[in-house]
């Protein structure tokens, strides 16, 4: 059933009625393709998923319809539908042979009712006579028509011989008839309505509506209240209206109950044969005239103050607010919200809904919002205003609090740290730089007092009042000994509350020192085509105080060399490539000259210091190649030919022990024992001779004939093959005889002796400048001639002939 609403005077609704009939199928006979599908034929051979019928129906308010296909339990599905468009698609093959015959229940439903198509009917075969099925009723209220298709064949198939079958189909309506069967009924409950305080006696207050349950044949209804009105409501018996009859103050009740009964099937005797009830409920209402009101302890009032100190704790009640509001309306008018206008999150207020009248408290929410430095004073607006009146009166009241201050806050720096820069000539006493702390707390709470402390605060002091940073009256910066200072800087208040901050100072360096030359500068030696270098240190501790230019001052002559300005290289000119060249510029022979250099800072004032500087130039080395060009250049820094020596033989050791620790592992593998060295045996000689090995060993000559000495290898006896042969002590040399006179040359029959080969080795010695200048040629022939006496004396001790 549908309803439908209508709106009356003073507010009342009126709900009416509207019937809703079932949908039902169109009946286009049995070869129709659409309809109720009634009597549907098909071949065995239609194809699966074919279309082979569309339901059609329609629906007597001209709602949508849908469409559906159920079957019996444990039947099987041969058809599907497409419920808004009612098109049937078969899903399963068809057998004849296994199933002539598919019962399928069609539904169409409009979405309130369903009239499923059903057969509610059953027939005589033989008599064509219509019944209704045992145990199915017809009702009018859910459908006035039913259709039924009967369908006649013949057996003629089997009288004439073959498989035809006849047969006719005819539609017959079946049309239900109402009875008096069904009570009726009240539409639109429950039913509640309101009397005011300015109703007029007599005055409608609501109506109610019910119907007769058959809809075919209604009958009239009437209304009477049973119970519950005790004399103060009346109800007209046919059109269901309830008014009031008397005034609203006379009415003792606020709420009253109804019980109406409306009474249909009147029977020519006048007995009821149905009857229905329904509550109705009336309530009687103040007029909202009044809005809430706030009160103090001496009457009606809109401000309230009140002083507390700041940061309360939270959950705290300020009990110093004496505010109570009321509104002297009933029922639902009476009824108002409570909330707190302003800064929000610091304070709530209880209760929030008020019925009539309460007592009104306000906690604190938020303690760290409640402070003195950011409000002196907090103001709120307390706002009453009614819940579910169309009027929403309202009302407010002020609420002023006033904060008293406490010590809250510690004091706090401007900045985490300070950085300051100071020159290092700044006499004692010098301001360095000011910090700054503030404590926003009131009167003796925020007044700071300053203090430095850590280990880079000695040279400095701090006012206790201003915070300004200055240095002791006896402190001497040095940037060249320490540039870098940071300690901590306190601001404390009255009460020991307090903050640190960090201060790093800087001492700027300032020009104070010259440029110093080291210490060999005095004599250089230059071999042509290598620069010498000169090298001044500036002790300041900051750039371009510390930064050395070079130049040379004074030269004779002054076209021969040239000094980088940044290195303190010093080199030729480009011109100059060998001694014939100097000699020829100037008639100083030794080729030693002195050089006026000058090193100087970049600092302002600037600074610079002058040095004698002698240079010895040569373009001859003892030997040619790489090693003497290394040891000329090194001749003024022995530490570091020392050093580059030191690292070559590093090299060789490491590499000696690398091919040591390979031989070794590579005969342990082997498990063979490998010769220490390899041993060259010599053809044995017709005469017996004992030859005495003998190495060339370095002495500290004392002079150039003393280079060279013959000593005895005593190594070279000893078993070379680390077995266990024991070998013969060599025969002791005899004592040397004097040299024997010069011999004449051999003749052609004289047999020819050889000299048997002398291992040794050559270690160079140190040579003078003077030596080096004259040339190697003399001590060469005279090493060589020494060398060759000995030989001789050797020779001629054992029967040898000298070379």
């Amino acid at each position: 059933a549908g309803r439908g609403v209508r709106a009356l005077p003073g507010g009342l609704m009126f709900c009416g009625f509207q019937a809703n009939y079932a949908p039902y199928f169109f009946d286009n006979g049995a070869r129709s393709t659409n309809g109720n599908m009634a009597l549907l034929s098909l071949s065995e051979d239609t194809p699966v998923g074919a279309h082979v019928y569309t339901l059609n129906g329609t629906d007597p308010e001209g709602d949508p319809v849908t469409y559906g296909l159920t079957y019996e339990a444990g039947s099987r599905r041969y058809f599907s539908v497409d419920g808004s468009l009612g098109n049937v698609t078969l899903i399963e093959e068809l057998d004849r042979e296994k199933e002539d015959e598919i019962e399928v229940i069609v539904s169409i439903s409009d979405g309130l009712s369903t009239n499923i198509h059903a057969n509610k009917f059953t027939i005589d075969r033989h008599s064509g006579v219509l019944r209704i099925k045992s145990g199915v009723t017809l009702d009018y209220e859910k459908s006035r028509t039913h259709f039924v298709v009967a369908v006649a064949k013949d057996g003629g198939g089997k009288l004439r011989g073959d498989n035809k079958v006849f047969s006719a189909t005819t539609t017959v309506t079946v049309n239900v008839e109402d009875v008096q069967d069904t009570p009726p009924m009240f539409i639109g409950t429950p039913y509640y309505g309101y009397v005011y305080e300015d109703t007029l006696a007599g005055s409608e207050v609501l109506t109610v509506v019910a119907l007769d349950g058959d809809r075919g044949k209604p009958n009239s209804i009437h209304y009477c209240i049973v119970n519950g009105s005790e004399g103060s409501f009346e109800i007209s018996n046919t059109t269901g209206a309830i008014s009031v009859i008397k005034s609203p103050n006379q009415l003792k009740k606020e709420v009253y109950e109804l019980r109406v009964q409306v009474r249909t099937e009147v029977s020519p005797e006048g007995d009821i044969s149905a009857y229905a009830f329904a509550t109705v409920t009336i309530r009687v209402v103040d007029l909202n005239n009044h809005p809430p009101t706030f009160h103090g302890e001496s009457g009606p009032q809109n401000r309230f103050e009140l002083t507390m100190y700041e940061h309360p704790p939270e959950g705290e009640i300020l009990r110093g607010l004496k505010i109570t509001v009321n509104d002297s309306d009933q029922g639902a008018n009476a009824k108002f919200n409570l909330r707190l206008v302003g800064p929000g999150g610091i304070f709530r207020v209880v209760p929030q809904t008020v019925l009539n009248e309460a007592q009104v408290t306000i906690i604190v929410e938020n303690s760290a919002a409640i402070d003195y430095e950011k409000y002196k004073v907090l103001t709120f607006k307390l706002l009453a205003i009614e819940v579910n009146t169309p009027e929403k009166f309202s009302s407010t009241a002020d609420v002023a609090i006033r904060l008293l201050d406490t010590n809250d806050n510690v004091p706090k720096f401007s900045s985490d740290y300070y950085i300051a820069r100071i020159p290092e000539n700044s006499p004692g006493g010098s301001n360095v730089v000011a910090v700054t702390a503030t404590d926003p707390d009131s009167g003796l709470w925020g007044e700071v007092k300053y203090s430095i402390y850590g280990t880079g605060a000695d040279l400095f002091l701090i006012h206790p009042s201003t915070g300004i940073i200055y240095t002791q009256p006896w402190a001497v910066l040095d940037a060249e000994v320490n540039s870098k200072y940071n300690f901590y800087v306190k601001a404390e208040d009255t009460d020991g509350k307090y903050s640190l901050a960090e201060v790093f100072i800087t001492v700027l360096d300032v020009n104070d020192h010259s440029p110093e030359f080291n210490e060999n500068i005095q004599e250089k030696t230059m071999i042509i085509g290598s620069p010498v270098k000169i090298e001044a240190i500036d002790q300041d501790a900051e750039e371009p105080n510390n930064i050395v230019d070079y130049s040379i001052m004074q030269a004779d002559p002054a076209n021969v060399f040239d000094i980088d300005q940044s290195t303190g290289e010093i080199k030729l000119k480009s011109y100059i490539r060998s001694l014939d060249i100097i000699h020829n510029i100037t008639k100083n022979k030794d080729c030693i000259w002195s050089l006026v250099v000058q090193a100087k800072d970049r600092g302002s004032p600037s600074f610079s210091t002058t040095a004698v500087l002698k240079i010895d130039i040569t373009e001859e080395t003892l030997h040619k190649g790489p090693m003497a060009a290394f040891l000329m250049q090194t001749k003024d820094n022995p530490m570091k030919a020392l050093g580059v020596l030191a690292g070559v033989m590093g090299i060789m050791v490491l590499i000696t022990i690398m091919i040591s620790t390979a031989m070794f592992w590579r005969n342990k593998r082997s498990n063979k024992i490998m010769p220490v060295r390899r041993i060259i045996k010599k053809r044995q000689t017709q005469q017996s001779r004992t030859v005495r090995m003998e190495w060339l060993k370095f002495k500290r000559p004392s002079n150039a004939a003393e280079k060279f000495v013959v000593e005895d290898d005593a190594k070279s006896l000893q078993n070379e093959n680390s077995n266990n042969n024991v070998q013969a002590a060599p025969v002791p040399p005899a004592a040397p005889l004097p040299p024997p006179p010069p011999a004449l040359a051999a003749s052609g029959n004289t047999a020819v002796w050889r000299v048997p080969t002398v291992s040794g080795s050559l270690t160079p010695k140190f040579i003078n400048k003077q030596l080096k200048k004259r040339g190697h040629n003399s001590a060469h022939n005279a090493l060589v001639s020494e060398l060759k006496m000995k030989f001789e004396k050797r020779n001629a001790a054992m029967g040898e002939p000298h070379i």
